[in-house]
């Protein structure tokens, strides 16, 4: 799957604060995600990402 700096993840497991969506900040051997509900921002291994993804779109 391709990923892009902009583009919401939806991933499997939610955030603590309800949200299951994240915004793609950086791309590369790690994600740095941020949090559409709360804003948190953290970093993931891509394979983690890639493994968890259960959709993905274009940031409205």
């Amino acid at each position: 799957m391709e990923y892009q700096v902009g583009e919401i993840v939806k991933l499997k497991k939610a955030h603590p604060c309800g949200s299951q969506e994240w915004e793609i900040l950086r791309v590369g051997a790690d994600f740095r995600l941020k949090c559409e509900g709360c804003g948190h921002q953290i970093m993931v291994p891509r394979k983690l990402v890639e493994k968890n993804t259960r959709g993905l779109r274009k940031k409205a």
